[in-house]
């Protein structure tokens, strides 16, 4: 979809805007949004949106929608009111309700173009910037398609081509950086999508790393990967002890956007990537285990992120570390009991073979040190205890408790709101780590059912402490299950709108 800008003024009333489809919003009780008001203020007679609510043909509740043609005095070809709820009282899913409404209808009707003219700020607490993005991930949402692997697929495309979105002139500027900003979003999103939706047996280790040397040549990004022999050069003892039961050869991926000044320290972004968890020999129980391909959602969210920071190529520094690999059960795989030796010299218990995330980001997260790097943020689908926590709401954000952790936690709090890919900081405390004590190794990999999400952070926490540092457990916010089964995209909002909040505030 090719989205712009359109801008409004006295010279150019509404009425007189050429397009195949004028969308505007109305308010439920008869109110009508400025844009309504202006349009049917300049028809012969006026009042046909008016008279439309009072016939009860539309109720204005978010959502609702009515379709006109051919009104005398308006140069658009068609007209759709899209309904908002309560004036003064939009909320954010109504908003929402309104622009998926549109996107979907403009995807199904012959209109090649369409001009959309919204109230972008009518959201309580929110601002046109965030109405800008809702609008154009909704037609991002209506467009995406999970079918590429299937023998008969629906070829169909929507007629609708280009968007306008109109604003006054004064905010064009504003909404053209968010367009912007909002459509390499969208890109990012549907990439992390595509890769989370691919099955494990296309979706494996080296088609993450194809993905990431295809990106490096899109974007001219700095690429590595690191084969077992190298990583083996390393002693990523940890990483490799997941990788010991599959055929499939892990990969170790870099991905360097140095778009900053030489010397300034990158934000460093740690993915998961884990194509496909059976548990190794702690085998997972049968049913929803296909969901289990859903395990590089964290790795793929990083590959996205790079895509849209491809399209928007920040004057900032950032490193994207993919540690890949399957946990299959073998011959040759770790056993539970078995000990192994991590890229930091400390030695692992291995109790559960199910609890392999943590021992494939420990030794990415030893590695991250060697960038210097101003934070390092990993992102995992790690445990079902922070989904049994929190649900399907919010990612667990976990980090220390002291004022630099703080300052990391707040900002990744507050992207994750102004998005709607919300996140809930966890405790992360020494009492803890108790929990992980082995009697024969520096920890164990689980610290028993108690605090799971916890715990897990806990471990990751001891990789850490050379540098600021952050925890995102997705797991229950990565992916959908159910009858609406696929990868949701998150959380590269929030981690988008986390950088490019620290790159607004260093330029101000």
């Amino acid at each position: 979809m090719d989205f712009s800008i359109k801008t409004q003024d006295t010279k150019s009333p509404l009425a007189s805007l050429k397009s195949a489809c004028l969308v505007v919003g109305v308010f439920e009780e008869k109110s009508l949004t400025p844009q309504a008001t202006a349009l049917e203020g300049k028809v012969r007679g006026g009042g046909f949106i008016t008279r439309a609510l009072k016939s009860g043909d539309m109720s204005g509740k978010a959502g609702s929608y009515m379709l006109l043609r051919d009104i005398d005095g308006i140069a658009a070809e068609r007209v759709l009111l899209v309904g908002l709820g309560r004036l003064g009282e939009v909320s954010e899913k109504g908003y929402q309700a309104a622009a998926m409404t549109t996107a979907r209808l403009l995807s199904q009707f012959g209109a090649v173009e369409a001009l959309i003219a919204l109230p972008f700020d009518s959201v309580a607490r929110r601002d046109a910037t965030w109405g800008i993005t809702t609008t154009v991930l909704a037609f991002h949402n209506v467009e995406y398609r999970s079918d590429v692997l299937k023998s008969k697929r629906d070829l169909t495309k929507p007629a609708l081509r280009r968007c306008a979105l109109l604003v006054e002139a004064d905010a064009a500027a504003s909404a053209r950086t968010t367009l912007t900003r909002a459509r390499a979003l969208a890109s990012g999103m549907s990439l992390t999508k595509d890769l989370g939706n691919l099955p494990g047996n296309v979706c494996t280790p080296t088609y993450l790393a194809d993905t990431a040397r295809k990106l490096a040549r899109d974007y001219k990004f700095g690429v590595q990967v690191l084969e077992t022999r190298q990583m083996e050069a390393l002693k990523m003892g940890s990483f490799l002890s997941v990788a010991r039961g599959t055929a499939e050869p892990p990969k170790f991926i870099v991905l360097k956007h140095m778009g900053g000044k030489r010397n300034e320290a990158p934000v460093v972004l740690v993915g998961k990537g884990v194509t496909f968890d059976s548990g190794g020999i702690s085998i997972k129980p049968g049913g929803a285990m296909d969901e289990m391909k859903y395990d590089m959602c964290g790795a793929a969210s990083v590959l996205g992120l790079f895509c849209a920071i491809g399209e928007l190529n920040p004057k900032m520094n950032v490193i994207g570390i993919v540690a890949a690999t399957e946990n299959m059960p073998s011959g040759t795989a770790t056993k539970p009991g078995d000990i192994v030796t991590s890229m930091s010299g400390q030695t692992i218990e291995v109790l559960n073979t199910d609890a392999e995330g943590r021992l494939v980001l420990c030794d990415a997260l030893t590695y991250a040190e060697r960038f210097k790097p101003a934070c390092v943020i990993d992102l995992a689908t790690l445990t079902g205890a922070c989904v049994t926590a929190l649900g399907h709401h919010n990612s667990g954000l976990f980090t220390r408790d002291d004022p630099t952790h703080d300052e990391l936690a707040d900002a990744l709090l507050v992207a994750g709101k102004v998005t709607g890919d919300t996140a809930w900081r966890m405790p992360l405390d020494e009492r803890y780590q108790e929990q992980l004590k082995s009697n024969f190794a520096d920890m164990a990999n689980i610290g028993g059912p108690a605090g799971g999400a916890v715990t897990a952070a806990c471990f990751l926490e001891r990789y850490t402490r050379a540098y600021t540092w952050a925890h995102l457990d997705i797991a229950g916010t990565a992916w959908k299950g159910g009858a609406a089964k696929g990868a949701s995209g998150r959380p590269v909002p929030l981690l988008l709108t986390f950088l490019l909040n620290r790159l607004d505030k260093k330029a101000a």
